[in-house]
């Protein structure tokens, strides 16, 4: 049986970011027969309908990259209490061209991080109430606010909180039974 494709979207694009460290804990975690890989969305062009007629190589391997996986994790930072730009982009190139979504009917978790004690809980409804506009069925339980993040890693970006550690394990056993009801298992 083939490994169950999930797709890593974090809405940071800095390199060493909470968001990255947390997705790839994540992707760690992930239990067996589930393989998580990271999308990178930094180099798309902004989404502009007038493209559309010679879509940019970004668009297309996005398109063709989120079409064909099973499930999508995403994790996000929080921005002026809201999701950043580059994810809310990247939906919307998801999303078109019109009637062509890869987004409809897929399953999908969401990860919300921040240093502060509210654990990204903005971003986190934010992306949720792009995510539902498009069709994604995001599992509704748990709900993951990681806050105090930046106190949750060690200097090679591994996870050390035990009880997040255990915490996104349980998330992530939880999120492949999400994925099984959608592929009819």
């Amino acid at each position: 049986m083939q490994d169950l494709d999930v797709a890593l979207i974090t809405g940071s694009l800095r390199k060493a970011s909470f968001s990255r460290k947390m997705g790839l804990a994540a992707a760690g975690l992930a239990p067996p027969g589930m393989k998580v890989s990271l999308v990178e969305i930094g180099g798309m062009q902004h989404y502009n309908e007038d493209l559309e007629a010679d879509p940019p190589a970004s668009f297309t391997q996005f398109r063709q990259r989120i079409g064909a996986a099973d499930a999508v994790l995403f994790v996000t930072p929080e921005f002026n209490r809201g999701m950043p730009g580059n994810l809310k982009n990247a939906i919307d190139v998801g999303s078109r061209p019109w009637g062509k979504s890869i987004w409809d009917g897929k399953p999908a978790a969401v990860i919300s991080t921040s240093p502060g004690a509210v654990g990204g809980f903005g971003a986190h409804f934010a992306l949720r109430q792009s995510l539902s506009s498009v069709n994604v069925a995001v599992m509704p339980h748990p709900e993951a606010y990681i806050g105090g993040v930046n106190k949750m890693f060690d200097e090679a970006g591994q996870l050390t909180d035990a009880s997040t550690r255990d915490f996104i394990t349980d998330l992530m056993a939880r999120f492949r039974v999400w994925i099984d009801r959608f592929r009819g298992k």
